[in-house]
């Protein structure tokens, strides 16, 4: 093919949005003879995408300097802004600043030009990092202005700007409003691909940090449906998107998926673009490795988490508190606790920091953590902000003797967590019923929560929690032979006539789990049939036992 062919295929593929071959095709045409300024900005904004930082900057670079010789002082500053991007996104904030100055420097004397808006969003950005989110949404909302509401790129960022400065400041509705225009306009086509990226990676993102799970989840459908229609959409954004995937994954309690997602976030996000966000990939890896009890592998997420610049609380805390360290875990939240100041970092942490506190016999400092999560939960309204609470508060009022108010509460989170699809922290909320329903006299009660959080524990590969109900739950009973509790209860169901599909649901299991607790059963007692092990719990006085 001709230098002409290969110029025009690679324009076909950019449009095609097939970033990989059009930056094959842009950059043997550029061997040939150099690009024109729009091929240069096609080929920064594939390389960008493909997150191949240094080719993309050096691009942008060019393009810059092409479009100020020829006086376009708009596209000039649209380089400039992106450039700065690319820049921060390779750890450079001293060159991305520079960049920014001599691009505000240059606007300055053409006040139309409309892309000035561009150059107060790093600004707003930097307003909200601070907690300043009155502040933030103001500058984006001169940066619309001033972009004279024309530019759809421009307006789903400072969309989604406001929307997350709303969310600081716990107008939640107007903020999520905000996120859900954003997002319109990135589903619906209406934004260019490095904007779309950006807004679906920075609204999932928001959710992440509100816990808003089913619009989280929701925009990851639409995330996966948009990158599935392009794939050679790879690199820093889609690395650091594969982070809130596999937080996702974990608390759906799709844990081997977490697992794969973490680690290709790690891969990703470790090749030299946004490396700064790679802790927050092995965190994640962490987290799911904690939560199976696999302590060796969890410490090295964590350790090399630390490597990368991310603080890996409460999840360090947490495996310390496993590893029965309990100073140090304590040690470890409170220090985290003292560094955060948003309501919503404070709430990711001060769980854990409860529960810490109860396992060390500081009641104050566990009353203390549950009541800010609660305050918290009000002024927000998230459903997993108000089950953590809920969870918080049943398990301090158990520890200070006040069963019946934990039992409503414990009921309550795991409702919520039953509701948001996430099994795991329901199962240690149904451990909270059982503890309550045995402090109130219920042991049959007690009996059926501890069986369904032991399921869900086991089916999620949680170890240690699997392990905290089998210490929890009560011995088999007299007369009841070799039997587990388990077996027990299953026994006394099949004596009064039920069907598989009926004991699976009295007792909260699947039936490919009762036909293996009766074939079980069947075995130990040497009988041939449900008949004669119905007859064996009649003679051993347990058919009621569990009814």
């Amino acid at each position: 093919m001709d230098a002409v062919g290969v110029l025009v295929a690679a324009r076909r593929s950019h449009r095609r949005q097939a970033w990989a071959d059009a930056c094959a095709g842009f950059a043997e045409a550029d061997r040939t003879a150099p690009l024109g300024t729009a091929d240069l900005e096609a080929y920064a904004e594939a390389s960008h995408i493909l997150g191949r930082g240094e080719e993309a900057a050096g691009l942008l670079a060019r393009a810059y300097r092409a479009n100020t010789d020829a006086g376009r002082t708009g596209a000039a500053v649209k380089c400039a802004f992106w450039l700065a991007e690319v820049l921060m996104m390779r750890g450079e904030p001293a060159g991305a600043g520079g960049w920014l100055a001599r691009a505000a420097r240059m606007a300055a004397d053409e006040p139309a030009c409309p892309e000035r808006g561009w150059l107060l969003l790093p600004e707003a950005d930097r307003q909200l990092d601070a907690g300043d989110g009155t502040a933030a949404y103001d500058t984006a909302a001169r940066a619309l202005a001033a972009g004279g509401g024309a530019d759809p790129d421009l307006a789903a960022l400072v969309a989604q700007l406001q929307g997350r400065a709303r969310i600081r400041q716990a107008r939640v509705e107007e903020g999520l409003a905000l996120l859900d225009e954003a997002m319109l306009a990135v589903t619906t086509g209406e934004t260019s691909p490095r904007t779309t990226g950006w807004v679906y990676c920075v609204a999932i993102a928001a959710c992440r940090e509100l816990q808003e799970l089913h619009r989280a989840r929701e925009w990851t459908r639409a995330l996966d449906g948009w990158a599935d229609a392009h794939p050679q959409f790879t690199g820093g954004y889609s690395g650091i998107c594969l982070i809130h995937r596999s937080e996702l994954c974990r608390l759906g309690g799709d844990w081997p998926t977490a697992v794969v997602q973490a680690r290709e976030a790690c891969e990703r996000l470790t090749q030299g673009y946004a490396e700064f966000l790679a802790g927050e990939a092995y965190a994640q890896l962490g987290e799911v490795h904690r939560l199976r009890g696999e302590s060796a592998a969890a410490e090295e997420a964590y350790r090399t988490a630390a490597r990368y610049g991310c603080d890996a609380q409460p999840g360090l805390a947490l495996l310390r508190l496993a590893q029965h360290r309990a100073e140090a875990a304590a040690a470890g939240i409170r220090r985290a606790l003292a560094e955060a100041v948003e309501p919503l970092a404070r709430a990711r942490l001060l769980p854990a920091a409860a529960e810490i506190a109860r396992a060390t016999g500081d009641l104050a400092a566990a009353r203390a953590a549950t009541e800010e999560l609660g305050e918290i939960a009000a002024a927000y309204g998230r459903p997993a902000l108000q089950a953590q609470a809920a969870a918080a508060r049943a398990a301090w009022q158990l520890d200070d003797g006040n069963p019946q108010a934990a039992l409503t509460d414990a009921r309550a989170a795991w409702r919520f967590w039953r509701e948001l699809g996430s099994p795991y922290p329901a199962a240690r909320a149904r451990l909270l019923v059982a503890r309550a329903c045995r402090a109130l006299g219920d042991e049959e009660g007690a009996a059926t929560e501890l069986g369904a959080a032991a399921e869900a524990f086991e089916r999620l590969g949680a170890a240690p929690d699997l392990a905290a109900v089998r210490a929890l739950a009560p011995p088999a009973r007299t007369g009841a032979g070799p039997l587990t509790a388990r077996e027990v209860e299953v026994l006394g169901l099949v004596a009064e006539g039920r069907s598989n599909q009926e004991i699976a649901h009295a007792l909260v299991l699947s039936e490919k789990t009762v036909a293996r607790h009766l074939s079980n059963i069947l075995a130990k007692l040497d009988v041939p049939s449900r008949t004669a092990a119905a007859a064996w719990a009649y003679e051993h006085g347990l058919a009621r036992a569990w009814t």
